[in-house]
């Protein structure tokens, strides 16, 4: 079957021809976001995401503003893997024709919004289960109080009917010309960094489709899964410092990630288990889990979702991380090396290769 890294070349050589670059591009496909210029005094960095029913979340086990919520922090997280500023999004929303009748009586004239009226009900479609307006109103204030947190604010989309809910999103932030932080500049002996801990969202998930999404004595272990916190404050500042030499999200886990990223800048990378920051997984926790019993450096490595950055930075600018938003919560976790080979190096010293085991919706 495809993966995911395969069907992007594909449709880069079906629909990117050689001659098709525009001076106003600074960056296309291929990292986080694209960038294009405006001008001398700022930069467009542009994205897009798509949040999919019965792929990133079940309607039965997640609550409905997590939804909304994470639809549009994961979207900009894109922008913070950037280094730069949001400030505008555009939401398209298909619903269930159940569903999409809780939207009759609003208006988005003059909001930038299209209504498509066009499609209709499948009569051949099987029953499913459809969201009601009091979802999609925790849907929307959700989405709305992510808006606040990170200061973007919708400026038009589409809605339409759809046999589930599609959600996606593009988002739209600015950069200081040149600043722009890419997965391309790595270079051997460059020290590799990662901010929080990581398999915090992949144990939230854990939880949250073992039935305990509101559970309140496992609360705080599911809310970077339903509730992820985007680092804006820390891609800007390392933008803004030209401190990381190449840097991103991790949406798909450390070990997918840092070799797409590696894949860039035509390096490899050793890590050390050990300095890894791994999620602690508490007793209670681990009763509600149940057996297998997960381990948390796997979390670590092959976790999705935990949208902490990726990064890194000469030997000669380390030093100045002190001065980093959180610079407190952020780990040096190894080094890039010339050899374009991803190695893991063992708590007992022993190296092995790190296969890439993440998140990869062909796999």
């Amino acid at each position: 079957m495809v993966q995911e890294r395969q069907l992007v070349e594909k449709i880069t050589r079906a629909l990117l021809p050689q001659r098709a670059a525009s001076s106003r591009l600074k960056l296309g496909i291929g990292d986080d976001a694209a960038v294009i210029s405006l001008g001398s005094r700022t930069e467009w960095v542009l994205s897009c995401d798509t949040f999919l029913e019965n792929v990133h979340f079940r309607l039965k086990t997640h609550p409905p503003d997590s939804v909304g919520y994470k639809a549009l922090a994961r979207a900009t997280s894109d922008l913070a893997a950037m280094g730069a500023t949001p400030r505008f999004f555009l939401l398209t929303l298909a619903l269930p024709a159940g569903a999409a009748g809780a939207l009759a009586g609003w208006s988005f004239v003059g909001r930038g919004f299209s209504h498509d009226k066009t499609s209709a009900p499948d009569s051949g479609a099987l029953a499913l289960e459809v969201p009601s307006e009091s979802w999609l109103n925790a849907f929307l204030k959700g989405m709305a109080r992510a808006s606040r947190e990170l200061g973007i604010t919708i400026i038009g989309g589409d809605t339409t009917q759809s046999r589930t809910v599609f959600i996606s999103i593009t988002v739209l932030g600015e950069i200081a010309p040149g600043h722009a932080l890419t997965r391309c500049g790595a270079r051997p002996g460059d020290i590799i960094y990662v901010s929080g801990k990581l398999g915090r969202a992949q144990l939230g998930l854990e939880l949250v489709l073992r039935g305990h999404a509101r559970n309140h004595q496992v609360r705080a272990l599911v809310q970077p899964h339903l509730y992820p916190k985007i680092q804006i404050a820390l891609g800007s500042w390392l933008a803004q410092h030209r401190t990381a030499a190449s840097a991103m999200d991790l949406s798909d886990g450390l070990s997918t990630d840092l070799g797409r990223l590696c894949a860039a800048s035509q390096v490899g990378a050793k890590i050390y288990a050990s300095k890894i920051p791994s999620v602690t997984i508490p007793p209670a926790a681990a009763r509600y889990l149940g057996k297998p019993k997960l381990d948390p450096l796997q979390l670590a490595l092959h976790g999705g979702e935990d949208y902490e950055l990726l990064f890194t930075v000469s030997s000669r600018q380390a030093k100045k991380l002190n001065g980093a938003p959180g610079a407190a919560a952020l780990t040096a976790i190894g080094e890039i090396t010339r050899k374009r080979e991803l190695i893991l190096v063992a708590s007992n010293g022993r190296e092995a290769p790190l296969k890439s085991q993440g998140w990869d919706p062909f796999r």
